[in-house]
């Protein structure tokens, strides 16, 4: 009798039990790999550690080149520049928080990268505001990881097993005081003074509390190289809250106004290609203007550049096109019709004067 095979049968998986010698193999080449790895990437700088089954490092270290912050363009170093630049640097070499209070558009955020960079720091970029929270500057949970494990061991029981992770993400306030690195807080007096009480321990005891962590893992001690430079308007401008007088007692005040003519002409000069004879006219416009308007009113030395790009991009000069450009910039702090109406009449007379 010839048999034949009527129903072929193949071995599904892999064997259930793996012999000894095979597993230490494995564990070998294993132990050899996490080695590997450490050799490449090193140890110092990574917050490298050791555990009973080799190297971990940690890898949600922030690059810093990854981190977003203005970028400074023309920027124009002059005498008046310099001197407030080494009054922050120097609080800073002494690890005091610097608090740079002035009218807006006078060149105060500009000042504070440019002056963290030239310590070499790596900058941390904030802006304040109204909804501005502790964990908007600290860091939180945002999201819940989920993972499923499905043993099947044995071939006839399935066992599950699900995992809910937390995800915690760091914010601004929390890289820096990790890492050294440079915080500016933008609009620092925009937020709310609560928001802001987690900065006293940083300033007074270095050390960083997370609210919403526990254990050992709610307290980071702060690097020493980390620096802090904070900008806001002054107190009569709108939306401005005063920061709690405890805070404000552990800080350096640095007051700054709106910079001479050659300064302010020599930043129209590098922002623009007009000509000098209009480029001083146009400094001329702003700083009438800002004689003769109020409080959050005034034009800044932004409104210099501004003027100054759109007489380039326009390619014109003639008095009508001075005052329809200087009617775009003013146009953004008008409170109405009137207020715009007035704002007209003075534009007039400052460009009769400027151009007698």
């Amino acid at each position: 009798m010839n048999w034949s095979r009527s129903h072929p049968r193949a071995v599904r998986g892999e064997a259930v039990h793996e012999p000894q010698k095979e597993k230490k193999e494995k564990e070998i080449m294993r132990q050899q790999v996490y080695e590997e790895v450490i050799q490449q990437i090193g140890l110092e700088g990574t917050n490298g550690f050791k555990t009973a089954n080799g190297f971990k490092t940690e890898t949600n270290r922030i690059d810093p080149e990854n981190l977003l912050v203005p970028e400074i363009k023309n920027f124009v170093d002059t005498t008046e520049i310099q001197e407030l630049k080494n009054r922050i640097k120097m609080w800073m070499k002494l690890g005091h928080p610097v608090h740079l209070i002035g009218p807006t558009g006078c060149g105060k955020t500009t000042l504070a990268i440019q002056a963290a960079k030239e310590m070499n720091k790596h900058v941390v970029w904030i802006n304040g505001d109204e909804e501005m929270s502790t964990t908007d500057l600290t860091g939180g949970y945002s999201e819940v990881e989920t993972s499923s494990l499905r043993d099947n061991y044995v071939h006839n029981v399935l066992k599950v097993k699900d995992v809910y992770k937390a995800g915690w993400i760091d914010n601004p306030l929390t890289i820096a005081c990790k890492y050294g690195y440079a915080l500016v807080y933008n609009e620092f007096s925009r937020s709310l003074p609560q928001a802001n009480n987690v900065l006293l321990s940083v300033f007074e005891e270095k050390i960083l509390e997370l609210p919403t962590k526990s254990g050992q893992d709610r307290y980071i001690k702060v690097h020493p190289n980390f620096v802090s430079i904070f900008t806001s308007n002054s107190i009569e401008y709108a939306g401005v809250h005063k920061p709690q007088d405890a805070l404000l007692d552990r800080m350096i005040g640095i007051y700054m106004d709106y910079y001479d003519f050659d300064t302010e002409l020599k930043i129209v000069k590098a922002n623009s290609k007009i000509p000098a004879k209009e480029a001083e006219r146009v400094v001329k416009i702003i700083r009438l203007l800002r004689k003769r308007l109020e409080g959050g009113e005034r034009p800044g030395t932004r409104a210099c550049i501004l003027l100054a790009q759109g007489l380039e991009a326009s390619g014109s000069f003639k008095k009508a096109d001075y005052k329809q450009i200087c009617m775009d910039v003013l146009a953004s702090k008008t409170n109405g019709q009137l207020d715009f109406s007035q704002k007209i009449e003075v534009l007039d007379q400052v460009l009769e004067e400027v151009d007698q």
